[in-house]
C-alpha cells in the first residue's frame, strides 16, 4: 500500500503514458490504442444518438424546436453538463460518485444561506456554494485514498450524509432571499448566449486541459487502467484519487449554485436521483465504469442526450417515472456494450 516517498514528483511522464493502456488482459501499447478506438466509437454512436432523437422531437413536438426552449434546455443541460465533466474524472479512475445530487443540494442550500442571511457578495455565496462541495469531495476522497473504503461505499455513505444536512440545516424547508443579481447564474444571458451555456464551455475547456495537460488528468488514466502498476511505477495514488473527489465535489457545488439560482432559491428536495442522470450521461458518453477511459467531449454529449430525452419526454407529456425506466435502459445498455467490447477484444488478444 506504500506510495514509495521520494517519487511523487519524480514519476516518469513517458511511463504514465505507456502505462495509461495497460490492463491484465492486453499490452500497454496495444491496450491504450483499443482503449481509445472504443472511446471514439461510442461517442460516434451517442453524438449519432443526440442527432437522431433531437430530429426526431423536432418533428413529433412542434414546440420543442423554439427558441424559448432551446434556451431552457441549454439551462437546464448546464446543471448536469457540469457535474458531469468531475464525475469523468472520477470514473475514469475507475470510481465512482453516487453522492453529486446531494452535494449540490447541499451547495446550493448553503451557499443561498450565505446571501440571504449572512449578507454575502453573491460571488462570495456562490464561491461558498463550490467549497462546501469540495469539502464533500474531500471527504470522499479520504474515505477512499486513505481509509480505504470502495467508492461505492463511501460516495453512498456522502449521499445520505449530505441529504440529512441539507434537511436538518433547512428544517426541509426552502431558502430565499437571496439578491435578484444572483440570478444572473442561472439565467442571465450574454448576447444571444445563456450564461449557463458558456459555464458549460468554459468548464468543459478547464476539464480537457486537466484530462490532457497535466499529472493529475494522465494519472488518472493510468490509475483506471491498473491501479498496482500506477502504484509500482511512482504515481502518488493516495493524493490524486484525492484531488479527483475535490475536483467532482467542487463541480456538483458548482452545479448546485447553478440550480438555486434558475429559481433563486434553496431547494432542499433538488438533487434527488441527478446522480443518475449524471452517471448515464458519463458512461452514455463512452467512460467505461472498469476505469482507464473517458472524454470531457464524450461527457457533454450524453449530458446533451439525457437533457434532451427528458425535455422531449415533457413535451410530449411522458411522465418523469418513465423517463427514469428509460435512462435507466440506457445505462444498461452503455455497461453491456462497454463490457462486451472488452470480453470481445480479452479474446482477441
Amino acid at each position: 500500500m506504500s506510495e514509495q516517498p521520494g517519487k511523487d514528483e519524480e514519476a516518469p511522464q513517458d511511463g504514465g503514458a505507456t502505462a495509461t493502456g495497460a490492463t491484465a488482459d492486453r499490452p500497454g501499447l496495444l491496450g491504450g490504442l483499443t482503449d481509445r478506438m472504443q472511446g471514439a466509437v461510442s461517442q460516434v454512436a451517442a453524438a449519432g444518438a443526440l442527432i437522431v432523437v433531437f430530429v426526431a422531437l423536432s418533428i413529433v413536438a412542434p414546440s420543442f424546436l423554439t427558441a424559448d426552449n432551446l434556451f431552457n434546455l441549454g439551462s437546464q443541460t448546464s446543471v448536469n453538463a457540469v457535474m458531469a465533466v468531475g464525475v469523468t474524472l472520477v470514473i475514469i479512475t475507475g470510481g465512482i460518485d453516487l453522492s453529486v445530487g446531494s452535494v449540490a443540494a447541499l451547495s446550493g442550500v448553503l451557499g443561498v444561506m450565505l446571501m440571504a442571511d449572512f449578507g454575502f457578495h453573491p460571488l462570495l455565496g456562490i464561491l461558498g456554494g463550490i467549497v462546501v462541495g469540495a469539502a464533500a469531495g474531500l471527504v470522499n476522497g479520504l474515505l477512499v485514498s486513505t481509509v480505504g473504503l470502495p467508492p461505492f461505499i463511501a460516495t453512498l455513505g456522502m449521499l445520505s450524509v449530505a441529504r440529512g444536512l441539507v434537511l436538518i440545516t433547512t428544517g426541509a424547508v426552502a431558502v430565499f432571499g437571496a439578491p435578484e443579481s444572483f440570478r444572473l447564474l442561472g439565467q442571465g444571458v450574454l448576447g444571444p448566449i445563456p450564461v449557463p451555456v458558456l459555464l458549460i464551455v468554459l468548464v468543459a475547456v478547464v476539464g480537457h486541459l486537466v484530462l490532457t495537460r497535466t499529472r493529475l488528468g494522465r494519472y488518472a488514466y493510468v490509475m483506471g487502467s491498473n491501479m498496482e502498476a500506477a502504484r509500482l511505477s511512482g504515481v502518488p495514488v493516495r493524493k490524486h484519487t484525492t484531488w479527483v473527489y475535490v475536483v467532482a465535489g467542487s463541480l456538483a457545488g458548482l452545479g448546485g449554485m447553478i440550480a438555486a439560482s434558475r429559481i433563486n432559491s434553496g431547494q432542499p428536495n433538488f438533487g434527488e436521483g441527478l446522480e443518475l442522470d449524471v452517471i448515464a450521461a458519463v458512461v452514455i458518453g463512452g467512460a467505461s465504469l472498469f476505469g482507464g477511459r473517458g472524454t470531457v467531449l464524450g461527457s457533454l454529449i450524453g449530458a446533451f442526450l439525457v437533457a434532451v430525452i427528458r425535455n422531449g419526454a415533457v413535451q410530449l407529456n411522458i411522465g418523469t417515472f418513465y423517463q427514469n425506466v428509460l435512462i435507466g435502459v440506457i445505462i444498461w445498455l452503455a455497461v453491456w456494450w462497454d463490457f462486451y467490447q472488452r470480453r470481445k477484444l480479452a479474446g482477441d488478444a
